[in-house]
């Protein structure tokens, strides 16, 4: 490890498959740059504080099911897990991820720092004209400023590793 490590911060439907997808491809174990995940709930209204599963899943909140990566930017760089993110989910359905719909199943990026976002939006922009532009679909995907974030419920945490034939998503999988 560098030393210096990073966060990333992801929404793209059902934490529990996000997390599970990438620990999958970038397992701690083999050191190939993500230290550690959670899940929680970021990206609500400010007066939204300390909020639980069941009030998320109200849509009172405007959170989003997020997972936070920490990670070795000496391994892989913030511009790759951009484009992993995109390669693992569509992020062209708005706040809607397979049968999950609902503001907290959006597909959203919280930048950390002002390189985060360049990278976000070039990344972004490179996804699109790729592999949506000669499709017709045009990416949704949120750009914001990370903020507060609320860890989920212990429960939720590496869920689909407890387990493993617990809800995944369908589209949390690798589309290219």
């Amino acid at each position: 490890m560098s030393g210096t490590t990073q966060i990333a911060t992801f929404a793209e439907g059902c934490f529990w498959g996000v997390e599970h997808i990438f620990l999958k491809y970038y397992p701690p174990s083999e050191d190939k740059g993500i230290i550690k995940t959670s899940v929680g709930y970021t990206g609500g209204k400010e007066d939204a504080t300390n909020p639980d599963y069941r009030t998320v899943c109200s849509g009172s909140t405007d959170h989003a099911e997020a997972v936070r990566i920490e990670f070795d930017p000496s391994k892989v760089s913030y511009e790759e897990l951009v484009e992993f993110f995109y390669r693992t989910h569509d992020p062209t359905t708005k706040d809607k991820q397979g049968k999950d719909t609902g503001r907290q199943y959006r597909s959203a990026i919280f930048y950390h720092t002002p390189e985060q976002l360049e990278i976000a939006q070039r990344v972004t922009e490179e996804v699109q004209k790729k592999h949506f532009d000669p499709n017709g679909q045009k990416i949704v995907t949120e750009i914001a400023p990370a903020g507060v974030w609320w860890d989920a419920e212990e429960y939720h945490q590496k869920y689909l590793f407890k387990n493993p034939t617990g809800y995944h998503c369908p589209n949390h999988r690798l589309h290219w």
